[in-house]
């Protein structure tokens, strides 16, 4: 499907403007397909030529102001309007549609738990032609009127308030003016559970057969909802502007969540069936948070061109993780931004494929290129950018720049240009000159201390720049506690101002520990000078702040990526402070790092086996302090400890007699999503069988059982289970079927550092097949292959050769492209790390 560009964009703009959609959608059409009736009112400003957008499986036919068209002009999902004339005209399009199995468009989905299906839509980006025709850009907004026939028993959600009429149809209030990817429908025999709050209908929907473990957590995601809502309108003066809030959780969803008016999706995971930490459940609440940010971050007033998503993303990341912190118990999530978060943004800001939080214009030419843009730089760097100028300008005035950007851009479009005017006008700082700074620049500014002690009694701290962003920034103090070996008690801190007091003098002796950006209010890395670390080596689960031991943790995590500190003295550090340590968010973070990325990639093969005994005798050492206690906290410490001693198993010994006991001694009992991890790192280690995994699908018989299913089999050290994966990911006649979730499900179980050797022969074959799926099947499946079943298990000078050359000689689509480039700069780090060990 053909990109659009932002030429053709603009000059659609400039001819058009587009008043009103009626669309009329039959679901009742069986399971291939759907028909789609639409009617668009819009007008000419002048003579001339234009297109609307489509992507039917068969166009029925076409009218323009009542004159038939030829439905054959349909070319490359553009159909030519020419001849325009000034003034008003109504384009009918009556279409067959085909349903999507890789959550684009629109999605169907059929419940293995209960033989119920389940539609939804996604139309970001350019996907809406693929459920209904439409002048698919997000400056060409107007109103939406859809109805939809659905099957006896079904619930039809829309962007606003849905009735059913006794004909059987469904008919959704017209929308305010909104753009087309932000069209929402979801039908299906949805459960729901439904509330009022503040004048307004909510309500929250999942499947049926998830409805048991909605019910036990409807309290809490209302309760956040309604939190979240008045919080906004304390901090907003424009109210929301929409009819009613839906929330529905759907299945085999490619995203976290989609900011649709009225009715936000968001994948199904978020409704557990299993056990989580409480840091898991406040990611879901941060998600909320999120989305409802978009209301009026991107709905209410939306950007013009997708050079300005971070106008979205990067507002709703921050105002999502800021308001979750005000409003409701999870009075800590900037510590889990920095350990989890930003480290998104810091990888991805140091690769090549770098770009700014808001790029040229002329940098971002088509939806192809910009759908590249949706990582951590447009959402993690964006947010930590943000969140700096925030504590640069202050609050009050930012927030007087936000409603004034509201009010000066209600229900229309708007530019960087346009959110830094509304800025200036309610500040008297230069904030155009710390855009440029900040948003069209890239990489990661570095930060390092010079420590001297003076012959009179006092010490000089002397801050290194690398880097031109402005920073406004907290540096912490810290001592020994001499009455308690392993404590650190702060002194008061320094603020300090880049470009600006590089050097302090201050009286008495020299902390034993000095922290650039405590607090984590700035973007940059920062590195620890000698004392300092070695201060951190004994004391660093000592510090008194969660969020002060996120930033160090995040300092260290940097110096391994560049080289500066060995891998082992990293594992060290965490054998040593991870047991101690209380927030699960920096448990569940360095955990993760460290079993991911230093036990698998940057610790030669041959150290593998004792980083993951390491990793499991620490895991040990948590269920052991944390044993017998009711604390959510320390429950949360435990499952996150269960699940990477799990992973880090090196014999099936223990963990299979978990599975047999269907509980951990001490707790907790094994639900679903342990026994499947159990399950798969048995079938990597080649100590399960195909029938057992049978026999788990048929005790789990849900959707997740079936992913579970589909990656143990992938996981199992057998060349048949090998090729009979690779086969259904990428060569049978059924590859073309396979789910998105599917997919990742498999990919994710094939490639396995202990089975280096049987899965080395597929790298070759990756770099082909996955070219030829990602042509095929399009960019959520193209993302998918380069994030989940790139060979990112051989960390060897091979694949870099073999990935270089794809690069360079098979033309990959840009989704595909992007992702395997990154891939290939984490494979080069990965061995200069290895290398730089000697």
């Amino acid at each position: 499907m053909p990109a659009l560009t932002r030429d053709e964009a603009q000059i659609r703009a400039r001819i058009l403007d587009v008043h009103r959609y009626d669309i009329d959608l039959d679901l009742t059409t069986g399971e291939e397909h759907f028909t789609t009736r639409t009617a668009i009112r819009f007008s000419a400003r002048t003579p001339g030529d234009t297109f609307v957008d489509l992507k039917p499986d068969h166009l029925d036919s076409i009218t323009l102001d009542g004159r038939s068209l030829d439905p054959g002009d349909l070319a490359d999902n553009h159909f030519p309007l020419t001849g325009l004339t000034p003034g008003e005209h109504e384009l009918r399009i009556e279409a067959t549609m085909r349903y999507s199995r890789t959550g684009e468009g629109m999605h169907r989905f059929t419940d293995p738990a209960d033989g119920e299906t389940y539609l939804y839509t996604q139309l970001f980006m350019e996907d809406v032609q693929r459920v209904f025709p439409a002048f698919d850009q997000p400056d060409l907004k107007a109103v939406f009127a859809l109805t939809v026939t659905a099957p006896d028993g079904w619930t039809v959600l829309g962007n606003s308030l849905a009735t059913r009429t006794p004909e059987g149809h469904w008919t959704l209030a017209p929308t305010p003016p909104i753009s087309t990817y932000l069209v929402a429908v979801a039908a299906g025999p949805w459960h729901s559970v439904r509330t009022e709050h503040a004048g307004l209908p909510f309500g929250i929907h999942c499947r049926r057969s998830l409805a048991p473990y909605l019910n036990a957590d409807a309290d809490e995601i209302l309760d956040i909802t309604r939190r979240c809502y008045d919080r906004y309108h304390q901090l907003f003066d424009e109210p929301y502007p929409f009819d009613s809030y839906d929330q529905a959780f759907v299945p085999e969803f490619n995203a976290g969540a989609m900011e649709n008016p009225g009715l936000v999706t968001f994948r199904d995971e978020f409704v557990y069936r299993s056990a989580v930490t409480d840091t898991e459940r406040q990611t879901r609440g941060m998600v909320i948070a999120h989305e409802m940010a978009h209301m009026w971050f991107g709905d209410l007033v939306t950007l013009a061109w997708w050079d300005d998503i971070w106008l979205n993303e990067s507002f709703a990341e921050y105002m999502g993780y800021q308001v979750l912190s005000e409003a409701t118990h999870f009075t800590d999530t900037w510590t889990d931004f920095g350990v989890a978060r930003k480290s998104w943004g810091y990888d991805a800001d140091q690769r090549p494929s770098t770009h700014p939080v808001a790029p040229a214009p002329d940098a971002v030419p088509d939806t192809a290129s910009a759908f590249l843009n949706f990582d951590g730089i447009s959402y993690a760097k964006g947010a930590s950018a943000l969140r700096q100028l925030v504590a640069w300008m202050g609050e009050k005035d930012f927030l007087a720049g936000i409603n004034d950007h509201f009010a000066r851009h209600r229900f229309g479009n708007a530019t960087l240009a346009d959110f830094t005017d509304s800025l200036a006008r309610a500040t008297d700082r230069d904030v155009h000159a710390w855009a440029d700074k900040w948003l069209r620049t890239t990489g990661v500014d570095t930060l390092t201390p010079a420590i001297d002690e003076t012959t009179d009694g006092s010490w000089t701290l002397t801050v290194t720049h690398e880097g031109d962003r402005p920073h406004h920034l907290t540096i912490g103090l810290y001592d020994q506690d001499p009455t308690t070996p392993g404590r650190l008690v702060p002194r008061a801190p320094l603020t300090h101002d880049l470009p600006g007091d590089r050097t302090h003098t201050i009286p008495g002796r020299r902390p034993d520990l000095v922290l650039l950006n405590d607090a984590d209010l700035t973007y940059a890395k920062v590195r620890l000078d000698p004392t300092s670390w070695t201060t951190a080596q004994t004391a660093l689960s000592g510090l008194p702040d969660p969020l002060t031991r996120a930033v160090v943790w995040n300092a260290a995590r940097d110096m391994v990526r560049d080289g500066e500190l060995p891998p082992a003295a990293y594992l060290e550090a965490v054998r040593t402070h991870l047991p101690h340590e209380t927030d699960t968010a920096l448990v569940q973070g360095v955990l993760a790092f460290a079993r991911s990325q230093i036990a698998d990639r940057y610790l030669p093969a041959a150290d593998r086996p004792a980083a993951l005994t390491t990793l499991a005798d620490l895991c040990r050492d948590i269920l052991r302090r944390t044993e017998g206690s009711e604390n959510g906290d320390r429950q949360g410490l435990r499952l996150a400890a269960v699940r990477t001693f799990i992973d880090s198993a090196t014999t099936p010994e223990g963990i299979q007699d978990w599975l047999d006991g269907d509980s951990v001694p001490g707790g907790p009992a094994l639900d679903p999503e342990l026994r499947w991890r159990i399950l798969g790192r048995l079938a990597v280690l080649g100590a399960t069988t195909p029938a057992a995994i049978n026999a788990e699908l048929t005790r789990d018989p849900s959707a997740s059982g079936k992913e579970g299913a589909a990656r143990c089999h992938a996981a199992l050290p057998d060349p048949a289970a090998k090729k009979t994966a690779w086969d259904a990911m990428f060569t049978t006649d059924t590859a073309d079927d396979l789910s998105t979730y599917l997919f990742t499900a498999t990919a994710t179980g094939f490639w396995a550092p202990e089975q280096a050797d049987l899965v080395r022969p597929y790298a070759e074959r990756y770099f082909t097949d996955a070219v030829t799926l990602a042509e095929r099947r399009g960019p959520a499946l193209a993302e998918a292959a380069g994030r989940y079943a790139f060979p990112a298990s051989l960390v060897e000078a091979a694949t870099l050769r073999l990935g270089e050359a794809c690069l360079r000689d098979a033309e990959p689509t840009p989704a595909l492209r992007r992702k395997l480039a990154d891939q290939l700069d984490d494979l080069r780090r990965a061995l200069a790390v290895r290398d730089a060990q000697g």
